[in-house]
């Protein structure tokens, strides 16, 4: 069992930090979520094995808590990335593009799309008080709060595992920082972009939802674990509860060690938010200067100065360059329009994925064979297998 258990860690430490690699040098918004998916199932893995090791050696309050922290991440990814999703299929339904680098600027055409999809940027980049926060939080825990275990290597692998841990989460809000930012924010790079629409009545019932969900998530930890701790109890014999701290704070082992409370967070902010506010009232003076924004010194700036998707992702590219299969194309000096290409492909997917496609469509093509759509070479192939059948019994 603790093979069991130390492998499913080792592999969903890698699957996280080869999904969020990806995610980090896609163009395409879709393709950078799908691999976030990867990276976001690489996180459950993790805490799936953390509770087989911690179960095996009878510390079942942490495995409780890592299984908690597992089952709360699974309820937190249907939310934010159901609203992601969408919110990409309202922003492809509205411009027709889903490539990030034909966008920009949308957060003045499509407000209500750019306001409910920045709840699930944040959530997903594990910023409180919402969702992501609570169960990243609580698999942190499950790793720190960890004592001796009876095995030298296991204890060597913890420490490394939150390590990974630390930096999947930090090139996570690396990855939304970039989503975001190249697709609603800045100027539009094309023309089209101007007859962009905002999100219909029935796109942003679906997309509100989904981001109240992610804020009640975020602010109510304590009742969805009282929920989640039947299954704990099942699974490992013991629920994580919140018997201490009441419902303002969630407490994965005790007050002294950690704990943490989305209400009072938000109340600070909010405090804070307020303060600034009267201080800055409080010492306005009416005084009021528009100008142009600071131009760097170059007033003919265009949208094709920003930064692009590919310019984004190429610190990533060029520290795990031996990870990807990269095609890039550089424009000569002459070129009177020059273009620059990069593309960074997943080398899985022409070494596994593409052999097993075309040996399935070499298999399709030998069973096609069997079919020409004539009844008399069907009625064969029944009276061969009936003779065939007859002979063996």
């Amino acid at each position: 069992m603790v093979v069991g258990g130390v492998l499913a860690l080792a592999l969903g430490l890698l699957t996280a930090i080869f999904g969020v690699m990806f995610a980090a040098v896609q163009g395409d918004m879709k393709r950078l979520l799908a691999y976030s998916s990867i990276e976001n199932i690489g996180l459950l893995l993790v805490g799936i094995g953390l509770t087989i090791i911690f179960h095996v050696y009878g510390k079942d309050a942490l495995a409780a808590l890592s299984l908690t922290a597992t089952l709360y991440h699974s309820l937190n990814h249907a939310f934010f990335k159901s609203l992601l999703f969408i919110g990409t299929g309202s922003i492809l339904h509205s411009t027709g593009e889903r490539n990030m680098g034909r966008l920009g600027g949308l957060i003045h055409r499509m407000p209500w799309a750019a306001a409910l999809m920045l709840v699930g940027v944040l959530s997903i980049s594990g910023l409180p008080p919402f969702n992501g926060f609570v169960s990243e939080w609580l698999l942190l825990q499950a790793f720190l709060l960890s004592p001796g275990l009876p095995n030298s290597y296991i204890n060597m692998l913890i420490p490394v595992a939150a390590a990974v841990i630390a930096l999947a989460a930090a090139l996570a809000a690396y990855v939304m920082v970039k989503f975001y930012g190249i697709i609603f924010l800045g100027q539009p790079r094309e023309q089209a972009l101007e007859h962009a629409h905002d999100a219909g009545i029935w796109e942003r019932i679906g997309l509100s939802w989904l981001a109240l969900g992610c804020v009640a998530l975020g602010l109510a930890p304590v009742f969805v674990i009282q929920q989640l701790d039947l299954v704990t109890q099942m699974l490992v014999g013991q629920g994580l509860g919140n018997p201490v701290g009441g419902w303002l704070f969630l407490t994965p082992v005790d007050t002294e060690r950690a704990s943490y409370s989305p209400v009072y967070f938000l109340l600070a902010m909010l405090g804070v938010m307020l303060v600034t506010a009267l201080t800055v009232h409080r010492f306005y003076h009416g005084r009021l200067r528009r100008g142009p924004a600071w131009d760097c010194g170059f007033p003919a700036q265009t949208a094709r100065m920003q930064d692009t998707a590919e310019g984004f992702g190429q610190p990533i590219r060029r520290i795990f360059e031996p990870f990807f299969k990269i095609e890039s194309g550089l424009p000569s000096a002459f070129d009177t329009h020059p273009r620059y290409h990069g593309c960074s492909e997943d080398r899985f997917w022409f070494a596994l994925y593409l052999p097993i496609k075309s040996i399935t469509e070499k298999l399709s093509s030998w069973a096609a064979l069997l079919q020409h759509g004539r009844i008399h070479l069907y009625l064969s192939y029944t009276f061969v297998t009936l003779v065939v059948l007859l002979a063996f019994v």
